[in-house]
């Protein structure tokens, strides 16, 4: 028998209070002046409900790159994020490009308990770009993958994609791609424009990511098939989203938290925590996620948290990894760049960091509302208190954060997944023996 909470008073997506009673994972009561004997009594008095957090994009780095992250660690970075399922990037070794990849993964996220771990396999056998990997195999294992990207790298041929496209329809799945033309980008060490100018760094241009957008709807759309552009960064790819959905193209995209806040102008100082593909961009660029994300052309928040260890980042900026970790800052600097802006409010974050990105990677069980029956997939954020990011922030195995040193609105401090407690009173929980 799994532990009984009761959570009292908690503003349920921002609205009105109330007290959520859960028991045997699920939901039971939701309403005012709830009571259970001998429930765990939670005060969320001040405190905003939402269905637990799920992340469309993560890189949790296991099998093969142990050093940087393994599921548990991710697993637990995500927990203290707010986070009940995170869907990880195939880019390990070997590559999730096959069905005993992607059920490893699965069972290493069970054993951990912080979170679901939905595997996304490659497109491409190896993320090589030449073949196309047992999409079928994958989504018929255990696994049930839907999300198929060679993140990392683009898929470049347009006849692979096309296939692609067309493979994945057969079981309602979604090719995620990593927009970005490699010949534009060679060499490339961040965004091309004044500041890259300054510096005398290789640019990565706008086009390079709009380009393959803009053919990759075309081929969507052609093909009748669903389409997601990870990581959108430009103005220029808001405009051709927003074009290709009022031509009823199937197409989402994700934007990162970084992407909502961070410029091209910290490059300045040549610290390699900002160094990450696609690159920050300009403050213009900002502003038009911002404003995708806020009318609903961008429709979902993904972190591509991207772990290294520390000699990865601590090193001279052409040499260093492209990548930051983002699961525990994510919710406090969707707060900081699009609640105290005014341009989301608590429904939309339920809404772009749990409900959207659990309907496109079609994973059941979480981004449900919180409601009598549901599963009890739940995140309880504090938005009063602020405090400067620091590594005692962090719960992963790498450090690679561009808030360190940064103040930042609000704190989570329940994460509940399949009805028990992964982070209680803003502290992670000893899962050891104690699940039910």
């Amino acid at each position: 028998m799994s532990e009984v909470l009761l959570i009292q008073g908690a503003a349920i997506e921002g609205g009105e209070a109330a007290d959520i009673l859960v028991e045997d994972g699920r939901i039971t009561e939701v309403g005012t002046g709830v009571s259970r004997a001998g429930a765990r009594v939670v005060d969320a008095h001040g405190l905003v409900a939402l269905p637990g957090l799920v992340d469309l994009h993560t890189h949790l780095r296991e099998p093969g790159y142990e050093a940087s992250e393994t599921i548990l660690t991710g697993t637990r970075a995500a927990a203290a994020g707010g986070f009940t399922a995170v869907f990880a990037m195939p880019n390990t070794s070997p590559v999730a490009d096959v069905a005993g990849v992607v059920e490893q993964e699965l069972a290493l996220g069970e054993a951990a308990g912080y979170a679901t771990v939905q595997p996304i396999g490659a497109v491409t056998v190896g993320q090589k770009g030449e073949r196309l990997a047992e999409l079928g195999a994958m989504a018929g294992s255990r696994a049930r993958v839907r999300v198929f990207s060679d993140d990392g790298f683009c898929v470049f041929d347009p006849l692979i994609m096309r296939r692609a496209l067309e493979y994945v329809k057969a079981f309602d799945g979604v090719v995620a791609q990593h927009a970005q033309d490699p010949r534009l980008t060679e060499g490339a060490q961040m965004n091309e424009g004044v500041v890259s100018a300054e510096l005398g760094l290789a640019g990565w241009p706008a086009v390079a990511e709009e380009s393959i957008i803009a053919r990759d709807v075309l081929l969507a759309e052609h093909v009748g098939s669903r389409l997601h552009v990870c990581h959108l960064s430009t103005a220029g790819s808001v405009d051709l989203i927003r074009w290709a959905k009022r031509r009823g193209v199937d197409v989402t995209a994700e934007v990162t938290p970084h992407h909502l806040l961070l410029t091209d102008e910290l490059a300045h100082g040549y610290d390699a925590r900002y160094k990450v593909n696609p690159p920050l961009r300009t403050a213009e660029d900002v502003l038009a996620v911002r404003e995708g994300l806020a009318d609903g052309t961008i429709d979902i928040v993904a972190t591509d948290h991207a772990p290294h260890p520390a000699e990865s980042k601590t090193c001279e900026w052409a040499a260093a990894a492209n990548g930051m970790v983002g699961l525990e800052s994510a919710l406090r600097v969707v707060h900081e760049s699009m609640v105290a802006t005014g341009l989301l409010d608590w429904a939309d974050v339920a809404r772009v960091l749990s409900k959207a990105p659990a309907r496109i990677g079609r994973i059941d069980g979480h981004g449900t509302p919180l409601e009598a029956g549901q599963p009890a997939e739940i995140t309880l954020y504090d938005p009063r208190p602020a405090g400067v990011f620091s590594t005692d922030d962090l719960r992963g195995r790498s450090a690679n954060s561009p808030y360190l040193g940064r103040e930042l609105p609000g704190r989570v401090v329940w994460t509940i997944h399949r009805g028990y407690a992964t982070l209680a009173d803003g502290v992670l929980a000893d899962l050891e023996g104690a699940r039910p």
